[in-house]
């Protein structure tokens, strides 16, 4: 009876593996770019790539003055920023989707607000440089409807003096 219950149960077992494989065959999670759909010609499957908005714009038309800044060697504990100006030299309005920093001792901030064809705008870069004596080099990826562009800060944060001021370690209160 035991073997007629254990063979039962991994039948169902494996019916239930197959029918899960046959539902999840038509996903793709996103790995593929494009999409099957049946052509009514010959009604085989054809790949039609997922339509990206046209634009003429290229990461090029986010003209920067300067793409690294170099803080040479700064003093430990106030933060370091740095903004980095461009100008848009495309036809078309730039939106800065978003930008990133490489860790999180750097924080950029942006306008949310579309920089028209010809005009100017900043992305501030701020180093955070509590506690991180030492060098650094740190890129932060600028992402827009023209592309993709990587600005650089670096530099030397000075180790911060030690307290002049000897430390109290003593445990009695004084009067």
């Amino acid at each position: 009876m035991k073997k007629i219950l254990l063979s039962f149960g991994f039948v169902v077992l494996a019916c239930g593996f197959a029918v899960a494989q046959d539902n999840h065959a038509g996903h793709n999670h996103g790995t593929a770019a494009a999409t099957t759909v049946a052509s009514p010609a010959n009604q085989q499957p054809t790949a039609v790539q997922a339509a990206a908005p046209a634009t003429s714009l290229k990461p090029e038309n986010l003209e920067f003055k300067k793409e690294l800044h170099d803080f040479g060697t700064i003093a430990e504990g106030p933060d370091a920023e740095y903004k980095f100006e461009f100008k848009n030299t495309g036809k078309e309005p730039i939106i800065l989707s978003a930008v990133t920093a490489s860790c999180g001792c750097t924080a950029p901030e942006w306008s949310k607000e579309p920089v028209l064809p010809g005009k100017k705008s900043v992305i501030k870069a701020v180093y955070h440089s509590a506690g991180r004596p030492g060098a650094f080099n740190k890129a932060i990826t600028v992402t827009s409807n023209a592309g993709v562009k990587v600005l650089t800060i670096k530099g030397t944060v000075e180790k911060a003096p030690e307290s002049s001021v000897p430390a109290n370690k003593s445990m009695m209160k004084a009067n």
